[in-house]
């Protein structure tokens, strides 16, 4: 069941982004070039999504924006670290 969690965790947010740029402009409308969403699909696609959706739905990286944009960061840094610890307790 944690395999499957953790699966879940790092493709489901790039499926996400891939279905996104593949059938609307949410993305285009959100930034303004493909090199960032590019390396946020690579690297931090939690983070990405937050920017998207904060750009789009609540006007931008302010207040509850900035918020959502820092909790994609804590989710990123929390799919990629989490399981460090556990491989170090084994």
């Amino acid at each position: 069941m944690c395999c499957v969690l953790i699966l879940v965790a790092l493709v489901g947010p790039r499926l996400g982004l891939a279905v996104l740029w593949l059938f609307t402009d949410y993305l285009s409308r959100a930034f303004d070039t493909f090199l960032l969403p590019f390396l946020g699909f690579l690297f931090l696609p939690w983070t990405t999504l937050a920017f998207a959706f904060a750009q789009n739905s609540l006007g931008g990286a302010q207040g509850l924006g900035l918020l959502l944009v820092v909790l994609g960061v804590l989710a990123d840094i929390g799919v990629l670290g989490g399981g460090a610890s556990r491989r170090s307790a084994i």
